[in-house]
């Protein structure tokens, strides 16, 4: 037993352990110097912030410590060289001086000021020439931070257990080279999995923003749940995003646009109090649809693959002309919660994003709106869930809380539970949610590989291209769901959004293969009593989605929004936004496209509305990064 203490692995497992106890111990310093800012902890939420935590502290571990575990596991004899285990030691004790206990404990006092955790734009984009002077000022207000920093480092260093004789555990030979090698293989998936935050195929590398998955709180419990070195190692990559050009002073800038609303009295049709439920589709383009592109169908045998959605638009408030703000899914969680856009960056991936804002779910949760989001893929997959949290949603609905009421049997294999079944089991949930209710739900299964259940393979039409079979089947799990539910009085309450996130990655048409067509997209409203009908043949997108909503729900309180209500806001621009490498405007004038270095304007047709719109339009880009700069969504900024 002594000896199993003595091997490699087991003294990385103890060094390592330290690492997650030193972090702690930062975290509890970060909060009781923080504690006005972030608010006590309640019972009820504390297991969920440290299993947030343990996440995040194991990623901040592997950033600083993954070159010290895989060679603390090299299987080489050159490991048990004398001058290699010192290497290994002042490796683990300066590394974690600096980004486990300094970057940690400085964010305890850096949180005060900016209400935020200590980033890369912080280290590799201050321009101030006082930043030691200031260190040094800092550290002696902060003493006892400094005694504490020192006794963590020297808990590292004695913990270390420096002079502990290593003993392997794999006899000479073959087997010492095939068992390191063994270990060090696991160690290093391991590690990759750490950094991730997860290895499935769902999982997407862990951002700031899933903090938001443990607590509601973005402006406080969030930030104790984030630690360093990741919110540093995470940032580089964004940290520089904030980079704009300025073509208008604070003072005109408003008046080119604002992302500020003020809506007016009254509205043109005024469902308040009604629930409202927004499908967010998966790939659901508006080539899919014979009734918005019906010179697509004119001549072939199968007519769309959308028919029961055609007769919901026929039927219901139709966008013929909405168009997607980005070609990720990630992209459209913002644009259609919170009518924020993604240019450079997604915004959900920036450290920004955590910033103070008001979002469509929580504006509604304010007036007493149940808020839930949906979605059958695993807890914390993708980003959506934190995302939703972070725009105010109270409780969300994954595959795992499917399975704990209907089993295993409906996974598909890939990404979740299949729609059909998800989409009954949403209605099922709706059924039991108190009104009104919020409820927002992304859909998996017209999704890479296009693969559909086997009980549908031949029933369901082939289409024209790989992606049409699974189109096919998603419109039918959504006449289902009308089928089953059409008849509560909950649904015949609710206002029904069905939106794409972008379009297919399989195109069939040639005019949807460049821009604008690749960002043409199904879009409409319903509502099963007729109180929204028509159509609206100017542009919209995806972030005029949350202004219209607001405008049918009664509000009246001014809003941030970087798009516009459709039916209550006619001054306001009519153009969808987006970037490509080049921030895009589609306007009925045509395609504005601004140069990304210096916005310089490359295509726009020659006329005197094309010039003021591009204005207007480098005007709202100034302002999307005065408002990243400033980390703050709210209409009181």
């Amino acid at each position: 037993m002594k000896r199993l203490l003595h091997t490699p692995l087991a003294l990385l497992v103890w060094r390592i352990a330290l690492l997650y106890a030193a972090l702690m111990l930062c975290r509890a310093a970060f909060w009781v110097y923080n504690a006005a800012l972030l608010g006590p902890p309640e019972w009820s939420e504390l297991g969920q912030l440290v299993a947030g935590s343990l996440k995040f502290d194991t990623v901040s571990v592997v950033y600083a410590d993954g070159v010290f575990i895989l060679l603390s596991l090299l299987p080489l004899h050159l490991r048990e060289r004398r001058w290699y285990r010192g290497m290994l030691f002042w490796y683990y004790v300066i590394v974690n001086a600096v980004l486990i206990a300094a970057a940690n404990l400085a964010d305890t006092v850096y949180f005060r000021y900016t209400q935020k955790r200590f980033t890369a734009d912080e280290i590799f984009f201050a321009d101030n020439d006082n930043s030691l002077q200031l260190a040094g000022k800092f550290m002696a207000e902060n003493w006892y931070l400094v005694l504490l920093w020192a006794g963590l480092v020297a808990l590292l260093a004695w913990g270390y257990r420096r002079r502990t004789h290593e003993e392997s555990v794999f006899s000479r030979g073959w087997a010492y080279y095939a068992g390191g090698t063994a270990v060090f293989a696991l160690a290093a998936g391991l590690s990759v999995a750490g950094m991730r935050g997860g290895m499935t195929r769902m999982t997407r590398p862990i951002t700031l923003s899933n903090a938001m998955l443990y607590t509601a709180d973005s402006g406080g419990k969030a930030n104790l749940i984030l630690s360093n070195p990741f919110c540093i190692l995470r940032t580089i990559g964004s940290a520089g995003g904030v980079k704009y050009r300025k073509y208008f002073t604070p003072e005109e800038l408003p008046q080119r646009f604002t992302p500020v609303h003020r809506p007016a009295d009254s509205a043109a049709v005024d469902l308040t109090g009604r629930n409202v439920m927004i499908f967010i589709m998966e790939s659901m383009s508006a080539e899919h649809s014979a009734f918005l592109h019906p010179e697509l169908y004119a001549d072939l045998p199968e007519k769309g693959f959308t028919p029961f959605l055609d007769s919901l638009m026929r039927n219901g408030l139709t966008f013929k002309r909405m168009y997607a703000n980005g070609s990720r899914s990630i992209q459209a969680m913002p644009s259609v919660l919170g009518s924020i856009p993604s240019f450079r960056t997604p915004f959900v991936l920036m450290p920004q994003s955590l910033g103070e804002s008001r979002q469509l779910p929580a504006m509604l949760a304010d007036k007493g709106y149940a808020t839930a989001f949906f979605c059958g893929s695993e807890r914390g997959s993708m980003g959506f869930g934190a995302y939703a949290r972070s725009a105010g949603v109270e409780r969300l609905v994954s595959r795992e809380d499917y399975e704990a009421k209907h089993g295993t049997r409906d996974f598909d294999g890939y990404w979740g539970i299949w729609d059909e079944e998800f989409l009954q089991f949403t209605g099922e949930e709706l059924t039991a949610m108190p009104e009104p209710f919020f409820a927002a739900l992304f859909t998996l299964s017209s999704h890479h590989p296009f693969v559909v259940p086997e009980k549908y393979a031949v029933t369901l039409p082939e289409g024209y291209t790989r992606i049409h079979k699974g189109v096919a089947y998603d419109d039918r799990a959504f006449r289902l769901f009308f089928q089953r539910f059409g008849g509560e009085e909950w649904f015949r309450r609710t206002i029904f959004v069905f939106v794409a996130d972008h379009v297919s990655s399989e195109k069939f048409a040639e005019e949807t293969r460049s821009y604008p067509g690749n960002m043409h997209v199904i879009g409409f409203i319903y509502t099963p009593d007729g109180a929204l009908r028509g159509e609206v043949g100017e542009i919209t997108q995806q972030l005029d989605i949350m202004p219209t909503l607001l405008g049918l729900t009664g509000n009246r309180e001014p809003y941030f929004a970087f798009g516009r209500d459709v039916l209550n806001e006619p001054q306001r621009p009519r153009w969808s936004v987006s970037y490509d490498g080049r921030f895009r405007a589609l306007t009925g004038e045509g395609a504005i496209v601004l140069d990304d270095s210096d916005m310089n304007v490359q295509e726009c047709p020659a006329t005197p509305a094309a010039d003021s719109l591009a204005q207007n339009f480098r005007a709202l880009v100034q302002q999307y990064y005065t408002h990243i700069e400033k980390k703050s969504y709210t209409a009181n900024d």
